[in-house]
């Protein structure tokens, strides 16, 4: 995938064409071409695909990788402050916080950051089958962008530690098998 910087170097090129262009349009003018008003188009152009060259350097591709974390799907994305994730139900306490901070590096953006009433929030879950043909949601964490004093993080991470006690409870054992 190409990175951030390898879009900024592309932009730079793109600008240098566009202005390069630009130019050949001035002299166009200047020497009364035929093709001097798609010359403008032209040109026009190719500023707009600069400054899209542009806008997509400014990392809307990068994901953050954290160590322990375990692979995540989105489910639910309200688009402002209410995002849920799910995980499987195999997961540690250290998984979940792993995977729970990655998620909020990958989702928390600024344009989630509204009022301040408004905290956005992601909230991890499992599907528990505890007998044949019920499943259940069991949320297992959340994660918010609130700076923690306790700890000196800049989020703020809540564990259940009762749903997963629970998840490590309904786990086959090894001897099972």
């Amino acid at each position: 995938m190409t990175t951030p910087e390898e879009f900024l170097e592309i932009t730079k090129w793109a600008g240098i064409g566009t202005l390069a262009l630009a130019a050949i349009t001035v002299l166009a003018f200047v020497l009364k071409w035929g093709l001097r008003f798609r010359l403008v188009g032209a040109t026009g152009f190719a500023a707009v695909l600069t400054i899209g060259l542009l806008g997509l350097s400014f990392e809307p591709f990068s994901r953050t990788a954290i160590p322990g974390a375990v692979p995540y799907a989105t489910v639910f994305d309200s688009g402002a402050e209410k995002i849920t994730i799910t995980v499987p139900p195999t997961l540690t306490e250290t998984q979940l916080e792993a995977t729970l901070r990655q998620a909020a590096s990958n989702l928390f953006k600024p344009y989630r950051l509204g009022s301040a009433t408004r905290v956005p929030t992601i909230r991890a879950r499992t599907i528990l089958h505890d007998s044949p043909g019920v499943s259940q949601l069991v949320y297992m964490g959340q994660v918010q962008p609130i700076p923690n004093a306790a700890t000196g993080d800049d989020m703020t991470i809540l564990l259940d530690r009762k749903a997963l006690a629970r998840l490590s409870s309904t786990q086959p054992s090894s001897s099972d098998t």
